[in-house]
């Protein structure tokens, strides 16, 4: 990716002080996705990582992961599987808990929907702490599948994300498109 479309979606990116609580500044990528120009250069860069991980499915994170990962999916003309919030999905799913900072959540992807053979991209619009990309990670690979890497537009550098991911990685690339 240049310079020119890292700057492109930066200017794109809205920082909205003390959302949702006082003391944290919200990084708002609506403005971004608005803009069909910063839109269609991150759905480029993010299709362009994938292709050159050798991915033959998408996974997007719910929700802001499917906007981002859907997009990806068509242009790259690669599968995308929904990972969503448990409950969510009709029919067989495999269901991943994973640690929050106050409490539990889980995720879940159709069971059928990656298997042995898959190359799996795991796209989201943000790297923050890592645990739901870290529940995704396992759930890849439950399915039978391969992690071909994680590719996400900005990574919070500030939070453990990254160094949380490194062991879940197993040597896959994490690709941030912005550090902040």
């Amino acid at each position: 990716m240049t310079g020119d479309v890292r700057e492109l979606l930066l200017s794109r990116i809205k920082d909205v002080p003390d959302y949702p609580k006082p003391g944290v500044m919200f990084k708002d990528i609506t403005p971004l996705l608005a803009d069909p120009e910063a839109f269609g250069a991150l759905t480029e860069a993010l299709a362009e990582l994938c292709v050159r991980h050798g991915a033959t499915k998408i996974v997007g994170l719910e929700a802001r992961g499917f906007i981002l990962a859907a997009p990806v999916a068509v242009q790259s003309r690669i599968g995308f599987v929904p990972v969503r919030k448990a409950g969510k999905l009709p029919g067989a799913t495999l269901r991943q808990a994973y640690e929050l900072e106050y409490g539990t959540a889980e995720i879940e992807v159709h069971a059928e929907d990656l298997g042995p053979g898959d190359r799996v991209m795991v796209i989201d619009d943000v790297l923050a702490t890592g645990g739901t990309a870290e529940a995704s990670l396992e759930l890849i690979r439950r399915a039978g599948a391969e992690v071909a890497g994680v590719a996400v537009l900005m990574e919070l550098s500030f939070l453990p994300g990254r160094a949380r991911l490194e062991q879940a990685l197993a040597g896959a690339p994490l690709d941030a498109l912005i550090t902040v």
